[in-house]
């Protein structure tokens, strides 16, 4: 499939491709890349419901679908970095139930935009922050889901979460694509995490 940006030049897609070819290179489930080129990315085309979806249409279980994410960060932190540094690891950064498409072969992370490397808490707890977000945002319909998916999570993954919650929070709140409702919500976000965590 072809995926075409408009905003990002060359250097973000170069960087994409790579991050994905590397990952899949040591045989992690991320889609496998043919040509990026300019603002093209052309990869492989995957069939499947996103985990959201699944879970949101009560084929997959809340739980389950947290320790999917759990697992898939245990997985990715496995593999070498690419700057070959012994404490950093690659860092997907954005990995959540509507970036995991359940595929044949099983789950498989997308949207590797923001990959780069670092300590793997962070990417942790960037994806606790994530969840928490759902769940503390009044009146979403997936708040429920998403605070099992949470606790599930954070059971599975430790107190890893904790390590990095400041750092994750702070990046957090610089995403551009959050309302300012969001952003005020970071606070109780941090104290869903760390009260669930305990």
């Amino acid at each position: 499939m072809l995926r075409r940006y408009r905003e990002h030049g060359r250097g973000e897609v170069s960087r994409e491709a790579a991050a994905m070819a590397h990952v899949t290179a040591h045989g992690f489930p991320a889609p496998a890349v043919f040509a990026a080129d300019g603002t093209d990315l052309v990869m492989e085309r995957l069939h499947g419901p996103v985990l959201l979806d699944a879970v949101a249409a009560g084929d997959h279980d809340a739980r389950d679908a947290g320790r999917v994410l759990a697992d898939l960060h245990t997985r990715l932190h496995a593999l070498p970095s690419r700057t070959g540094t012994a404490d950093e690891r690659v860092l997907h950064l954005d990995l959540h139930p509507a970036n995991v498409v359940l595929t044949p072969r099983g789950p498989v992370l997308i949207d590797w935009t923001n990959a780069t490397d670092g300590p793997p808490d962070l990417d942790v707890a960037l994806t606790a922050v994530i969840l928490a977000q759902v769940a503390v945002a009044p009146g979403h319909e997936y708040a429920g889901v998403a605070g099992a998916m949470l606790t599930a999570f954070l059971d599975a993954t430790g107190g890893q979460a904790l390590a990095m919650l400041d750092d994750a929070v702070s990046r957090r709140a610089t995403d551009r694509s959050l309302t300012a409702a969001e952003a005020g919500l970071l606070g109780d976000e941090a104290a869903l995490i760390t009260s669930s965590a305990r």
